[in-house]
């Protein structure tokens, strides 16, 4: 695993590549993936205020209508650590749909976080973009494991990407395959209007 970050003064961007850490026994035939259709660096050069209702919204029984708002919040404050390294994909498969991730969805991908275990990351095998969640294997429970590899599993990959759509696979590397972590996931957009 080797870590490459540049060094300009603006706040670093880290990239984390992991060359060919899977066994060959789960480095089965990967189709050409490229999940992301399209990458759009954060320009946050506005400031627009939007006004934040003080009272949580209701799920259920709605409650006695309000017209109290209590401040505004500017969106590029909220969504987004360091602009230097902040990036919007848009979505174009359903390989993470069960983690709320569909088709035209944008995501917020952040180039200087630091990809952890469990992280929804956008990966770049070869010349594809593809999110998956990222999975560190020594920091899975022997439950987790034995789900995913079984019980009789004589070699697991230490690094692997997991879809969460059952109709899609999970990537494991082939050994000549580099795994280049491109950022992580910090938000979902979606429109609720579709």
């Amino acid at each position: 695993m080797s870590t490459c970050s540049s060094t300009s003064g603006k706040p670093e961007t880290k990239v984390i590549a992991f060359s060919g850490l899977c066994n060959k026994a789960f480095s089965g035939a990967n189709k050409k993936i490229s999940d992301i259709l399209d990458l759009e660096h954060v320009r946050s050069n506005s400031l627009l205020q939007i006004p934040i209702a003080a009272e949580l919204l209701s799920a259920g029984f709605p409650s006695p209508a309000q017209d109290f708002i209590e401040k505004s919040v500017d969106l590029n404050e909220m969504l987004i650590t360091n602009e230097y390294s902040t990036f919007i994909g848009k979505v174009g498969s359903r390989s993470m749909l069960n983690a709320g991730i569909d088709i035209n969805d944008k995501l917020i991908i952040d180039r200087s976080f630091n990809a952890k275990h469990l992280d929804i990351i956008v990966a770049q095998l070869e010349t594809d973009f593809t999110v998956k969640r990222l999975m560190i294997t020594k920091q899975m429970s022997a439950g987790e494991i034995n789900e995913i590899f079984g019980p009789d599993a004589k070699s697991i990959p230490p690094v692997w990407l997991k879809a969460e759509n059952q109709e899609h696979s999970h990537i494991f590397l082939k050994p000549e395959q580099e795994l280049i972590v491109w950022g992580v996931v910090t938000y979902i957009i979606k429109d609720a209007r579709k």
